[in-house]
């Protein structure tokens, strides 16, 4: 099979590159994914430029977490009859060497979903960790019907699904973006109210819509935004911090008099149970047609290192790779 791969070491570490390897077949428990879209996330590349003084675990990685196909063998233990299903998939590549930037995949059948009717492989291959990520912030702490959400970044993969399951959820959505083509995808996927950060004045805008503050705030940018969500964040609220800050947070005593919570969220450790529910949650609101696709910028596998680049440049809408 063709795939996209990574040494983890030596002079090419990193270095993504087109190659040929045996098609894998599934073990125990597993079932065999003909991929057809891979979905590239921020992560993605940042484990592959990651530099780090532990021996790495794999020699050679297939990386991406995220896609879509259909399961054409499954291993023992699987029901045969899902063999022929459209399936998405998540965290492929954690803790693994094989993700899915190749042309098949081989993993636990509990991390390939069944893919409803109508719901396409680019939407599907979208995902993953975007929408794991936006469930665990949005309801770690249960139900949002008739919260109000404040979306930091409403324009991203995370931000753009968090306002969908916010909506579905029953939540009023506020959502901050940089420019008129963000504001236009934030609410185009249903925010009530969407503010340019870079154009309002965001805590006037906010306080005019939500006069007694916002219930939870889903952030991107802690260090940057953390002023601006002390002074919109209702009573005994809770922001949920999903990127890693780039200088430190020092959060302001009006947090401790608000009663405040800032929890911190990383997919890829968040608990099972917590992951189950995010899959079922999502799988619904698939179903119900609540999900849609950002715009997308595809790449052939042959420019699979164009589309890590991508990511890595901060391209506006969901980085995906088409598999031959």
């Amino acid at each position: 099979m063709r795939a996209a791969a990574y040494a983890t070491s030596g002079p090419q570490r990193g270095v993504i590159r087109i190659i040929n390897l045996p098609t894998p077949q599934p073990g125990p428990g597993e079932v065999r994914v003909r991929v057809r879209v891979s979905g590239v996330n921020p992560t993605d590349w940042k484990t592959r430029t990651a530099v780090t003084v532990a021996p790495p675990a794999f020699e050679l990685i297939i990386p991406n977490q995220d896609g879509t196909g259909e399961i054409d063998a499954v291993g023992e233990g699987v029901a045969p009859q899902r063999v022929g299903q459209r399936v998405w998939l998540y965290n492929a590549q954690w803790r693994r060497a094989h993700g899915t930037a190749a042309q098949w995949i081989a993993l636990p059948a509990g991390q390939a979903i069944p893919l409803p009717d109508g719901a396409g492989f680019d939407l599907g291959a979208g995902l993953g960790i975007p929408a794991i990520t936006a469930h665990r912030c949005l309801f770690a702490d249960g139900a949002i019907d008739g919260a109000t959400v404040l979306v930091q970044g409403g324009a991203g993969a995370v931000g753009h699904a968090a306002i969908e399951l916010a909506r579905w959820g029953g939540a009023r959505v506020i959502a901050t973006v940089s420019s008129q083509d963000k504001a236009a995808i934030a609410t185009t996927a249903g925010a009530d109210l969407v503010v340019n950060y870079r154009t309002d004045d965001v805590v006037t805008r906010i306080r005019e819509f939500a006069p007694y503050g916002v219930d939870r705030i889903i952030e991107v940018a802690l260090s940057q935004n953390l002023e601006v969500d002390a002074a919109i964040l209702s009573p005994a609220g809770t922001i949920a911090s999903y990127a890693r800050s780039e200088s430190a947070v020092t959060p302001p005593r009006s947090l401790m008099e608000l009663n405040a919570t800032i929890a911190f969220v990383l997919v890829y450790t968040i608990p099972e149970a917590a992951k189950q529910h995010a899959v079922t949650d999502v799988s619904a609101a698939l179903a119900a047609g609540a999900l849609t696709s950002l715009p997308v910028v595809r790449y052939g596998l042959e420019d699979a290192a164009g589309a890590h680049d991508a990511v890595q440049e901060s391209a506006v809408g969901k980085v995906l790779i088409d598999i031959p």
